[in-house]
């Protein structure tokens, strides 16, 4: 029996949802269907569909159809990475000439699309803090922009937009409304329930969980109603084809297998997320903590109506400036210094010389003694004592050097000379 997507709950759906047994085995997992073309019983007389892999394979179909049962949309599609299926969208709904409208805040890798790629093909941009509705209104223009891209939460800054207000204004602007849910996840937070017409996601991330594949998704909404948009799904459809940045049936198969442990990882990953928190606020080395769960987020109270949890992101500022910030990242014993994030285990990294270093001289530049912290579900304690103990190393005022004779200078060395 097949999950029902309009009763079955959200772990349900997951372990179940496009993932029938074998009917030729009764194995309860899907296969990885790794072949690339598929015998026809004459001309034209495809079995289930199936011609060649890159237009479609079961794999990638089970995987599909469980992304859009739990993002509750009308039709998922999987791809190499999260910006091979970003890509795909861009180039499915917009042509030269027209506008989207970023966020100030967002993934370094996106802005970088629309600022080096798109812009170089006649697509345009404006940036705008998507935590202020009016400001997304002023910075759409009308007949123009045809797409509001939102990030909630954002990365690395943690802020929050309110999806619903952003998709009424879209929509009355003839836009449509595309919502990045990779630090949310699916089980978090439902964008296309709130008005969202496209979700995507670095599959990467929390749905594959585990930090052994690279892939993408995009969702669509059951049904758009932008005029002029109404055949998005088709258009992503067609694209997803022709482009060919899709997901290969091992990736598809990591994924599912990861979406299958997506609620109970979450729940753990918002848990320890909420107690390294607790730590960090007022302590000597942090300047500020970002995450949305705090009372005093700027986003907190539209975080705690859209979103089950606030998630396992969180950002710090760290007292001491960049050098005190990549002093803390190289200090840590199981936090591991490394880019990407969502996986079991814990990350930590230097943003502005890491995954936002593309945006250094740029309006989405990010604070140089920022770091962020991917909370995994390792034992918490064991995850405090050690990013307690990276911070107070930098927080600890430096001994007094030791009297020594003078000595004859040296010549200074090349690590160390700076002309």
């Amino acid at each position: 029996m097949s999950s029902d997507p309009a009763r079955d709950g959200f772990a349900t759906r997951a372990i179940h949802a496009g993932q029938e047994p074998d009917p030729a085995t009764g194995a309860v997992v899907p296969p990885i269907y790794q072949v690339s073309t598929y015998k026809q019983d004459g001309i034209g007389g495809l079995r289930g569909g199936y011609e060649y892999s890159r237009s479609a394979n079961p794999t990638r179909t089970a995987l599909e159809e469980c992304l859009a049962a739990l993002e509750g949309g009308g039709r998922g599609f999987a791809f190499a990475s999260g910006l091979a299926g970003q890509d795909t969208v861009v180039r499915s709904l917009m042509r030269p000439g027209d506008h989207a409208v970023v966020p100030s805040d967002a993934y370094g890798g996106t802005y970088r699309y629309f600022n080096q790629v798109a812009k170089v093909q006649g697509i345009d941009h404006t940036i705008a803090s998507l935590s202020d509705v009016d400001a997304v209104r002023a910075a759409i223009r009308p007949g123009v922009t045809k797409l509001v891209w939102v990030e909630t939460p954002t990365n690395p800054l943690l802020g929050i937009a309110d999806i619903r207000a952003l998709a009424e204004v879209a929509h009355a602007a003839g836009a449509l409304l595309v919502v990045d849910n990779t630090f949310a996840t699916s089980y978090l937070q439902q964008p296309l329930a709130l008005g969202a017409d496209i979700v995507t996601h670095s599959t990467t991330k929390y749905a594959g969980g585990h930090s052994d594949v690279v892939s993408g998704a995009v969702v669509t909404a059951r049904s758009i109603s932008v005029m002029g948009m109404e055949d998005a799904e088709e258009r992503i459809m067609f694209h997803q084809n022709a482009i060919g940045g899709i997901a290969g049936p091992f990736d598809a198969w990591l994924v599912l297998r990861g979406l299958k442990t997506l609620a109970v990882r979450m729940e753990q990953h918002c848990t320890n997320a909420e107690t390294v928190v607790e730590q960090l606020v007022g302590h000597p080395a942090v300047e500020k903590v970002f995450y949305p769960g705090l009372p005093d987020h700027p986003g907190h109270d539209v975080a705690a109506r859209q979103m089950r949890r606030f998630g396992g992101m969180v950002s710090i500022l760290v007292r001491g400036g960049e050098h005190a910030a990549v002093e803390v990242c190289g200090a840590t014993r199981l936090w591991t210094l490394g880019e990407s994030l969502g996986g079991v285990e814990s990350l930590i990294e230097h943003p502005a010389r890491m995954t936002h270093a593309s945006v250094a001289g740029t309006p989405l530049e990010v604070p140089r003694n920022l770091v962020r912290l991917s909370v995994g579900i390792e034992d918490v304690n064991d995850l405090v004592d050690d990013l307690d103990a990276a911070l107070s190393a930098r927080s600890a005022p430096p001994a007094p050097p030791a009297p020594s004779a003078p000595s004859a200078p040296s010549a200074p060395s090349a690590l160390t000379a700076r002309g």
